[in-house]
């Protein structure tokens, strides 16, 4: 097994891209999971771009499959007095694999706040049962996860409600908070309309699209709560609502999926 830790220390530069090999351990059927994907890219924009302010917005598209040796390339495609855009393409064996665009910004003042998402206060992790048992085998990345599950549905429970409420952390214990680690473990929950399902099918993400809800990643013991809910279904595909909290319930990030469904 790699640790999340020893992948982001053996990045290596190549010219003004990186590259990154990732074991098998990390893949999600014939992929690298896909929310490795969004951090890696993440990553190495980082590590490119200078001076970067926070991260406030990302989309992430995933074109194609990809495995084995990584190559990351970043670029600006424009710098203003506060924000910075940047396109970043990893690429795999199998050729290119996903585009993410990076929205950066740094913090102004405001007369105006706004919090629609609110705190969540459910039952701490340490009460929860386990949320991954009996997951299917080509899963492999979610042996770094921990999950537990903090209400509402279970996948392939033929529930009501397409939604799960998930306690989520790397099991890597050298791992630090930070928004590269966070979007490593938030892709992690299956579409919340597998809840819905009897028995397990094959799904395929096509598009993420992150908004930050602050510039503190902060959380305690590593544990991120995650709420997913599918807000629609049909012809093959899901679009789904994810929001993520802290270990204090605060809110800190709200997302959307579309996702290819083959059942």
């Amino acid at each position: 097994m790699t640790e999340f830790t020893e992948l982001l220390t053996s990045f290596e530069r190549d010219g003004d891209a990186w590259t990154v090999t990732v074991s098998d351990d990390w893949l999600q059927g014939r992929t690298v999971y896909g929310g490795l994907g969004a951090a890696l890219c993440l990553e190495a924009t980082q590590r490119s771009i200078p001076d970067l302010p926070p991260l406030r917005s990302a989309q992430v598209s995933f074109a194609g499959p990809a495995t084995g040796h990584l190559r990351i390339q970043p670029s600006v495609l424009r710098r203003g007095k506060s924000t910075v855009f940047a396109s970043t393409d990893l690429s795999g064996d199998d050729g290119f694999a996903t585009r993410a665009m990076l929205c950066f910004g740094a913090a102004r003042p405001s007369t105006v706040a706004v919090d629609t998402v609110g705190a969540r206060t459910p039952t701490q992790p340490d009460q929860c049962p386990p949320f991954f048992k009996g997951a299917p085998p080509f899963l492999h990345f979610l042996q770094h996860i921990e999950g537990k599950s903090a209400g509402r549905n279970l996948p392939f429970s033929g529930a009501a409600e397409p939604d799960m409420m998930i306690w989520l952390r790397h099991r890597d214990p050298a791992l630090k908070p930070s928004l590269v680690s966070l979007l490593a473990l938030a892709d992690a929950p299956p579409p919340g309309v597998l809840a819905m399902a009897a028995k397990p099918g094959a799904i395929s993400t096509m598009t993420w699209s992150i908004d930050l809800l602050t510039d503190r990643i902060e959380t305690d013991d590593g544990w991120w709560l995650v709420h997913v809910k599918a807000d629609s279904a049909a012809d093959g595909y899901t679009s789904q609502t994810m929001t993520v909290w802290n270990a204090k319930g605060e809110p800190t990030m709200i997302s959307r999926q579309h996702v290819a469904m083959f059942f």
